[in-house]
């Protein structure tokens, strides 16, 4: 192919700006070492899909992933570092197998649909106590939280809530072990794990590809747990085998490894928030100038992270997600219960695509409205 053919090739490929929530965005440095390691991994002369978990040199990549996580998230030494697969929603159950029995209560917060759900689960289990629930005011808002025991097994809430875009910027010292599902917002700011007793997330928003989540749990926690558990689900077994009880999910692994490098060679969770700040700053300020859009969480609970927002005429939302589209807008349509549009800024998401989403509201407003 000549370069002539090769420029024009190029020319005709429209650049992509991928707001979805979730698988989300990788930088393009990742997704290329990536795709080397799966033909052929470090030279091996063997794809990063058919290697043994158990070889020298994944045992590397696990050290590593997990010398990261530690670094980037100043995790305590006393936290054990976990790689599970099945998913944050796995973790739903998890939780309540470990540390909630029948006889006891857990304090959940209701901020969301996964929070929902995550309440649903525990309650296979023990008891659970609503202490704040927004559920109202379609989860517009996060709600306060009310009165909690002190023999209540464990608090959990959600630092983001992806479908609603409310997120936590502060939370409670409750006196009973605070748990957080952190799906997507880790990695985005900085946070002292060190509040936490037990954090949770899926990789596939800030740290990789979909098929393993991150678990960070305080030992002092795993001691307390008596009763049986199940050995696939008892966090306890998994931290005694390095998240290898059983084959990990190696290839997530592998590219959450290649991020976190990226991340670290960016300036670290500290320079990424600075960068997410300015990224939500400039989309909100759109939505708040542009008569034709609305926010729709209250302001002082608005996420950096998942911009949700909708038009005051709802018919023409459709139009604009076409028109969106036609200029490489990519994953913006609001969850299906939650309607509207839904900007994701993870962390490989660049300030010039969020640019590029508010002049295409801009021009939007132009081409039918005019200048008014």
């Amino acid at each position: 192919m000549s370069f002539l053919t090769k420029y024009k090739l190029k020319m005709t490929i429209q650049i992509k700006h991928n707001f979805g929530a979730g698988p989300c965005i990788l930088p393009a440095s990742v997704l290329e070492q990536a795709a080397e390691a799966v033909k052929n991994w470090d030279n091996s002369g063997l794809s990063i899909l058919e290697v043994s978990h158990r070889s020298p040199k994944f045992e590397e990549v696990m050290r590593k992933t997990e010398q990261l996580v530690r670094e980037l998230l100043e995790v305590p030494e006393d936290y054990a570092v976990l790689f599970l697969q099945g998913g944050a929603s796995t973790q739903f159950s998890m939780i309540p197998q470990n540390f909630l029995q029948k006889h006891q209560k857990a304090a959940y917060l209701d901020a969301g649909l996964f929070g929902h759900k995550s309440i649903k689960e525990a309650k296979y289990f023990g008891q659970v106590d609503i202490v704040g629930s927004s559920a109202g005011t379609s989860y517009s808002r996060v709600p306060e939280i009310g009165a909690v025991s002190k023999d209540t097994a464990y608090f959990h809430c959600t630092s983001n809530n992806t479908i609603e875009g409310t997120e936590m910027f502060s939370f409670p010292d409750l006196g009973v072990p605070l748990i957080c599902d952190m799906s997507s917002d880790i990695f985005s700011r900085v946070i002292p794990i060190s509040q936490f007793d037990l954090v949770y997330a899926g990789a596939q928003k800030n740290m990789g590809p979909a098929g393993m989540t991150l678990v960070l749990v305080k030992n002092e926690l795993l001691d307390t747990v008596e009763h049986p558990v199940p050995s696939m689900s008892d966090y306890r077994i998994y931290r005694d085998n390095q998240s290898m009880f059983n084959t990990p999910p190696v290839y997530s692994i592998y590219v959450a490894m290649l991020n976190l490098q990226w991340l670290k060679a960016n300036g670290g969770v500290a320079e990424i928030e600075k960068e997410n700040i300015a990224k939500a700053a400039l989309l909100y300020a759109e939505i708040e100038r542009n008569p034709l859009f609305f926010g729709m969480a209250d302001q002082e609970h608005r996420s950096r992270v998942n911009v949700c927002f909708k038009m005051h005429d709802l018919a023409k939302e459709e139009d604009f997600l076409s028109f969106a589209a036609e200029r490489g807008m990519v994953g913006i349509k609001g969850y299906r219960t939650a309607g509207g549009f839904r900007a994701s800024l993870y962390n490989a998401l660049r300030l010039d695509s969020v640019k590029a989403l508010v002049a295409c509201m801009q021009d939007y407003e132009k081409q039918n409205y005019g200048n008014n």
